[in-house]
């Protein structure tokens, strides 16, 4: 069989392609990062709600409490009605409960009681159905008018404690992260403690900013010795 022609010692050379300069690269020789000034943000898209509030709870637990004690209520209350419709002697505690009812005063303890307690359940259901929950979701800006994200506060702390961990001296941090306050404490075991404050400064406010939130949270940072042991 024979080769085709140029298949032996044939290199062929790629095209070049000429690249415009960019500026300045985001990198100096020492592998420094740009800083936080330079970050820039995708816009924020507003619309008919600004985007801004809190990401709404379906209530299910509650809904399907509530839903399960109408339903068995209605139902036992119609079985009774049906039962005297039917020509059949009324149920025992339908009888007692209206006798209750109709006999004992207003101020009696256990009217008092009841009273309370069916104030304290319609005040915790409205509670609920005007106020939106979920408050371990922090609401992010949204860069697209279909697109709604959230970020869970224990995500948020997680990704600020290993931003905190990379800041020289730096031996232990805890983050609490809150819907307007990070709450920061660290442990140095070397370096000047105003230093090492600085930098987590600097540090978590770039990474605070880089969460990309609707609201940013204010920044509490505390350092200390670690303890002595024994």
């Amino acid at each position: 069989m024979s080769e085709p022609q140029g298949s032996e010692n044939t290199t062929r050379r790629m095209p070049v392609l000429e690249k415009p300069d960019a500026g300045p690269p985001a990198e100096d020789e020492l592998g420094q990062s740009a800083s936080a000034a330079d970050y820039d943000p995708p816009p924020a898209v507003d619309d008919a709600s600004g985007g801004r509030g809190r990401f709404w709870s379906v209530r299910r637990v509650p809904a399907g409490i509530v839903a399960l004690l109408v339903l068995v209520g209605a139902g036992v209350l119609l079985y009774d009605v049906a039962a005297v419709r039917a020509h059949r002697p009324a149920s025992h505690w339908r009888g007692s409960l209206v006798r209750q009812l109709a006999e004992r005063p207003l101020d009696d303890t256990w009217v008092l009681v009841g009273a309370g307690l069916a104030a304290v359940l319609g005040l915790w259901l409205i509670v609920l159905a005007v106020t939106p929950g979920l408050r371990d979701v922090l609401p992010m800006r949204r860069t697209h008018p279909d697109v709604r994200a959230g970020l869970h506060r224990s995500a948020a702390a997680t990704a600020l404690r290993d931003r905190a961990m990379e800041v020289s001296g730096v031996r232990s941090v805890r983050v609490r992260m809150g819907r307007r306050k990070v709450d920061v404490r660290a442990v140095s075991h070397f370096r000047a403690l105003d230093d090492v404050r600085a930098d987590l400064d600097a540090t978590l406010a770039d990474g605070i900013r880089g969460l990309g939130l609707v609201r940013t949270p204010a920044l509490s940072v505390h350092v200390a010795r670690p303890g002595r042991k024994g």
